[in-house]
């Protein structure tokens, strides 16, 4: 059976808006910059440098973060089709299950950013959704394009996808929950989900 693999590209440049100053911000990069500015309060806060507070720091940087993203919507992407399937109980399971993934796998290492240059390029929007450019200069001089796609609900821009070199986050996790549905089932994705949070701790 099929084990959900983490993209490193994605893993390594997920977080890098948290970091990103646009130099003329347009409405959803703006939201942006409100998400980045908050987070970035909470790292340099003397008070929560304190090993002691690790976790209330972690809890507050994922607080920011889930402002910011509209998780239901990427786990309805994610699972395109078999979340017609599911009921109103498994969606909301999901959705909590696929959201700890994340945060264990990415939000954790908001810390270890290196100082990559991040330079904003511009934004897209069409209707009730919008695109944002950016582009991640690395310390071997590569620029690495990052597409962060946003979707206006209630009055609000949401992040529902992130695209690093290509590469979806959505649809990297869409191919591999879909093998593992079609190769056992549903509950069984819900198990490898449960043990890889389980195993990142």
């Amino acid at each position: 059976m099929g084990r959900i693999i983490l993209n490193a590209g994605i893993a390594s440049f997920l977080f890098v808006f948290l970091f990103a100053v646009p130099v003329r911000a347009g409405e959803a990069t703006e939201k942006i910059k409100q998400t980045t500015d908050k987070i970035l309060s909470i790292i340099s806060n003397p008070a929560l440098k304190d090993p002691a507070r690790a976790k209330e720091k972690k809890r507050l940087i994922r607080e920011a973060v889930d402002e910011r993203f509209d998780w239901e919507e990427l786990s309805r992407r994610t699972l395109a089709r078999h979340w017609l399937q599911r009921t109103p109980e498994e969606k909301k399971e999901f959705v909590v299950l696929f959201a700890q993934l994340l945060d264990r796998t990415y939000w954790s290492k908001v810390e270890d950013y290196s100082g990559e240059k991040v330079t904003y390029v511009g934004e897209q929007i069409d209707g009730d959704y919008g695109l944002v450019e950016l582009k991640v200069l690395t310390s071997k001089n590569t620029e690495i394009p990052v597409f962060y796609k946003l979707k206006k609900k209630e009055g609000d821009w949401l992040v529902y996808d992130i695209s690093v070199e290509g590469v979806s986050l959505v649809n990297n996790y869409r191919v591999q929950f879909n093998d593992i549905i079609g190769k056992s089932s549903y509950r069984d994705l819900v198990k490898k989900l449960k043990e890889k949070i389980e195993e990142k701790g």
